[in-house]
């Protein structure tokens, strides 16, 4: 388990799109936002772009953790730090020149994040460990929310824990993640828990973030 606080990140993919200026105020409790942007190529579903990312920017009450899965993604980075993102986490599997990827995220003024799907082994990102702010580890295959959690993950979050060998990089982990999955990832090593139907689906979302906030606490 990992010494930091955990921080929990409402993922917007669960909110009313027709209301997401008022949906991010229900969740201003939380520590990050994280907006996922899908292409219909790199995972089977679409969601949103630059402009949308924009206008969130202007309204929400936490900084934007945007997780770009798309592809090919390095052409659209730019636009995407100039759209308001604070973070913006790649694929692993996205591109083929990761390092570069990162480095590129890193110069436009964002914090970094990489990421990787369930079956995709950590030994993608063993040389690009300081290129890095955070490693978003997948807990479902990506592409639509209110999916089940991918236990065969959680030794992957121990074996990043590992991994780090003391580096300040925060381990994040998206899928399925509820107060009963949430203590499991955080004793794995998870600093940031990204949660979309446990929060947005719960009438208080006040209560649903002190809800997940009260289970990671437990894992302690």
């Amino acid at each position: 388990m990992s010494a930091r606080p955990v921080l929990i990140a409402p993922s917007i993919l669960s909110a009313d799109f027709a209301r997401l200026g008022e949906e991010m105020n229900t969740v201003a409790t939380a520590d990050l936002m994280h907006v996922d942007v899908m292409d219909g190529h790199f995972v089977p579903n679409l969601t949103i772009g630059p402009p949308v990312v924009k206008a969130l920017a202007r309204v929400s009450p936490l900084p934007l953790d945007v997780h770009l899965m798309i592809e090919p993604v390095d052409v659209y980075l730019e636009a995407f730090v100039s759209a308001g993102a604070s973070i913006v986490t790649v694929h692993a599997e996205a591109t083929k020149h990761l390092d570069r990827t990162l480095s590129v995220v890193r110069d436009l003024g964002a914090r970094v994040g990489v990421s990787l799907n369930p079956a995709t082994p950590l030994d993608v990102i063993r040389y690009v460990l300081d290129k890095v702010d955070l490693i978003l580890l997948m807990t479902v295959n990506p592409g639509f929310g209110g999916q089940s959690f991918i236990e065969a993950v959680v030794p992957k979050i121990v074996a990043c824990r590992e991994l780090l060998d003391g580096r300040d990089v925060m381990i994040e982990v998206d899928g399925g993640i509820s107060p009963e999955t949430a203590p499991i990832v955080v004793r794995a090593g998870a600093d940031v828990l990204v949660a979309g139907n446990a929060i947005f689906t719960h009438p208080d979302r006040a209560a649903a973030i002190a809800d997940l906030r009260a289970a990671a606490s437990s894992a302690a």
